[in-house]
């Protein structure tokens, strides 16, 4: 019998994160038709983070990547590439999730918590976070 995880992602991406990243996880979140002409088939064989239309989390998925704003400094309005999404996995994507996390962390914006990873039918999520570039060791 297979498990399934919730698996959520909220991060903040940098300035600087390159257009074909940002092309990437709009095809993953199924934003985009296409997948992009410099994403490995292989490696990125299917939508991880696409909202499935008959979920059965409570809610359903959801998938978001928008250009938002993050207060006001002295140069004026900031804003950030906010990243979120919220699906449910079978455990037989799980190994998947890295190739994702690989992809995204060397532009998360500030390290610390960036989602969780929770089998549906726990009470406590295994915290996703970020920190230098990478991911921490993922425990579920």
């Amino acid at each position: 019998m297979s498990h399934h995880y919730e698996v959520v992602l909220s991060c903040f991406l940098r300035d600087d994160t390159p257009g074909e990243v940002l092309d990437a996880l709009r095809w993953h979140l199924g934003l985009a038709d296409e997948r992009p002409a410099g994403l490995d088939p292989e490696d990125h064989e299917y939508r991880m983070l696409a909202p499935d239309p008959e979920s059965r989390q409570p809610g359903g998925d959801f998938a978001a990547l928008r250009l938002q704003g993050r207060g006001f400094t002295a140069d004026g309005p900031q804003e950030a590439w906010g990243l979120f999404s919220r699906n449910l996995w079978l455990d037989d994507m799980m190994g998947d999730l890295a190739t994702l996390l690989d992809l995204i962390a060397p532009h998360v914006r500030e390290p610390g918590h960036g989602g969780h990873v929770r089998e549906e039918f726990d009470t406590e999520p295994h915290a996703i976070t970020f920190r230098d570039g990478t991911y921490g060791p993922l425990t579920f």
